[in-house]
């Protein structure tokens, strides 16, 4: 079973960047399409982006779009997240995951255990 774990959360200053990591166990990360989403207390999870197996596309919520982006390195089984002018509302467990190029959570069938990341203000 492809195992996905993450990385690279913690704390940072609002305006601040993080880099996320999400390594997968096998060369998922080659054939899939692989997704970053997160979760904040109390909420669903949202989708953030997702990037396609070749790197060519890549999709991402409009709270994402300008601030963050996502790329790949197939040859190390490695999706990361580059996360920059962050915001407090940016507070949530950030997790991985493998599937469908979507932002649907429904279309990802291998998740990782997630990373916390928190923007103070």
């Amino acid at each position: 079973q492809v195992k996905l774990v993450e990385s690279g959360g913690g704390l940072a200053q609002a305006g601040g960047s993080l880099r996320l990591s999400c390594a997968a166990s096998e060369g998922r990360v080659r054939t899939y399409s692989m997704g970053w989403f997160r979760q904040a207390p109390g909420k669903e999870r949202q989708f953030v982006a997702t990037i396609n197996y070749t790197g060519g596309r890549t999709m991402y919520a409009d709270s994402a779009q300008g601030r963050f982006t996502i790329s790949r390195d197939n040859a190390q089984n490695t999706v990361y997240l580059h996360m920059n002018s962050l915001k407090p509302e940016d507070t949530a467990v950030y997790y991985c995951a493998s599937g469908e190029f979507s932002d649907s959570p429904h279309r990802y069938d291998a998740w990782g255990q997630g990373t916390q990341v928190t923007v103070s203000a």
